[in-house]
């Protein structure tokens, strides 16, 4: 390759270089896929069916009491479909980018060809997109039959809200784990922050039972911001100046995260 050619290579567009990944990530998913099938395509049925139906038929339905559900299962399952999502978000850039950096060496292997940084962080981000995506819709496919969904239209923003709070987590810690040198760090990470997230958060219960104080700070939370959107679109109950505020807040995170991965990557792989 002639220097000119390879100063054109390295200044790749964006989308060229995510494009020359595809064949690399869609082979991790043709031979890691069935690892998945229990906590993405099994586990949606028994959380409905767990959660919604079973312990929904203890809960009395009031509207009042549940932020316009009108039972549990309303409720809780579009909550849970959200929270599932930033637990998505987070296990795919956890160790598998612990991995591609310090076990297996594979983002060398891709820094040493004309990619640069911002292409590999865009391609795998991508990836955790399509994984969100598939495990998402199979959630909402799930709740269908139960009657939750008041409108036609909402299930599709309630969807996209869900993607979106997913890919805000995937984005920010994707940038934790770049700056981390031992897997120690997800501990941590999981034990201070995930699980809190997923129990204080709204998904199982509204978070003004929390009290004036626990309310606020729940609601500073991202994983509020996704739980109110999902739950808002699928029982048709929207507050539209809320629901802006939710989606500005998710798109800010996700920007920043982008560009707090992009630096991350860069200080650690690029001598």
């Amino acid at each position: 390759m002639s220097l000119e050619q390879r100063a054109r290579l390295v200044g790749l567009p964006l989308g060229e270089g995510v494009g020359r990944q595809f064949d690399y990530w869609m082979t991790v998913y043709k031979r890691t896929w069935q690892g998945s099938i229990i906590s993405s395509f099994v586990s949606p049925f028994f959380y409905v069916v767990a959660m919604g139906v079973l312990l929904g038929g203890f809960i009395a339905g009031d509207p009042a009491e549940l932020e316009g559900a009108t039972s549990y299962l309303a409720f809780v399952v579009p909550g849970l479909i959200a929270a599932h999502a930033m637990q998505t978000g987070v296990g795919e850039t956890t160790y598998p980018v612990m991995g591609l950096i310090k076990w297996n060496a594979v983002y060398d292997s891709m820094l040493a060809t004309p990619l640069q940084v911002r292409h590999v962080v865009a391609a795998h981000l991508g990836f955790v997109g399509f994984r969100l995506m598939t495990t998402c819709a199979v959630f909402m496919l799930v709740l269908a039959p139960f009657g939750v969904f008041e409108t036609w239209w909402g299930p599709l923003l309630a969807f996209a809200s869900q993607v979106l709070v997913g890919m805000a987590f995937a984005c920010l810690v994707y940038g934790f784990t770049t700056r981390l040198r031992s897997e120690e760090g997800f501990g941590v990470l999981f034990r201070l922050g995930v699980f809190p997230l997923f129990l204080f958060s709204g998904a199982f219960f509204p978070v003004s039972n929390l009290g004036p104080v626990g309310e606020w700070v729940a609601k500073l939370t991202p994983l509020w911001h996704g739980v109110n959107l999902s739950r808002m679109f699928c029982i048709d109950e929207v507050d539209w100046s809320t629901a802006a505020v939710n989606v500005a807040v998710l798109l800010a995170l996700v920007v920043f995260g982008w560009f707090w991965s992009v630096s991350g990557l860069t200080k650690r792989l690029v001598k």
